[in-house]
């Protein structure tokens, strides 16, 4: 009681913090309800452009939001059963899993979804890591617009790594996939296949031992699910046998019923 209390006063002052850190919707109403002071801070987390946030600010983000987390329910890797060679199968939320890395569906600009409360991936985990992700992104691809130019925009298949900040995961690894416009083709099977073999091969080159990969280029990109587990699970496998102890843990992380059945049956 005396947490859910702390929990809600936290939540006050964010959205009030929030609201004054925006132009544009300083003056929006305030909801009486928990439910939507949660949805208006995440809106507001959503579309905030990266920049510096006062500390005292980020502190209570930082507290609100592990809280969130842990009353969630985190899943640490002894909760995941091994199906084989190290490889497992979790079905849910991604920001819950304490594991070295989890893998972002990212898009080329890198700086996370600013289409308030939207339910791709890559909102969620920006949402409940904070500001600070976009912030590192953003600085990340500021160093590679000076090398590259200012048009400069992430290409498929090459992983960006960040802290995890709020999130039970230490690393993040942000991951372009190819997107499907027309039909599939061999090029695009092979771009995908490249997100999980230079994912790994960054997870090998910094010691992160377990990592877990989202349904990368399914959903909006439209890489077809069935093809993209079979390419996911065949790519991890023969990048895990050629590598020999460098990845100890592969979760494939699931959240629709049908991505579930596709993996369990390539994996059993």
């Amino acid at each position: 009681m005396k947490e859910r209390a702390a929990q809600e006063k936290r939540l006050d002052f964010l959205v009030e913090a929030f609201k004054n850190d925006s132009v544009q919707y300083k003056d929006v109403q305030t909801p009486t309800d928990t439910a939507g002071k949660r949805r208006l801070l995440r809106s507001l987390m959503n579309i905030r452009l990266p920049g510096k946030l006062d500390d005292p600010i980020l502190a209570v983000q930082d507290e609100y939001l592990r809280e969130r987390i842990r009353e969630n329910g985190i899943v640490v890797l002894s909760d995941i059963p091994i199906i084989r060679d190290g490889m497992s199968i979790w079905q849910g939320d991604i920001t819950r899993l304490a594991v070295d890395a989890i893998v972002n569906a990212a898009n080329s600009q890198m700086l996370g979804c600013f289409v308030p409360m939207h339910t791709c991936i890559d909102n969620c985990i920006h949402t409940f890591a904070g500001v600070q992700l976009r912030a590192e992104c953003n600085r990340q691809m500021d160093q590679l617009r000076r090398s590259y130019g200012r048009g400069y925009e992430q290409p498929t298949a090459a992983p960006m790594l960040t802290d995890g900040y709020n999130l039970p995961a230490k690393k993040i690894v942000h991951v372009v996939g190819p997107i499907v416009e027309d039909k599939l083709s061999p090029e695009l099977e092979n771009d995908l296949a490249a997100c999980y073999i230079n994912t790994l091969d960054l997870c090998a080159g910094n010691s992160l031992r377990s990592v877990a990969f989202c349904c990368i280029s399914t959903g909006v990109f439209h890489f077809p699910n069935k093809r993209a587990a079979e390419i996911a699970v065949h790519t991890t496998e023969k990048w895990l046998a050629e590598h020999n102890g460098q990845v100890d843990r592969v979760i494939f992380n699931v959240f629709k019923d049908e991505d579930r059945t596709y993996y369990e049956e390539l994996l059993h």
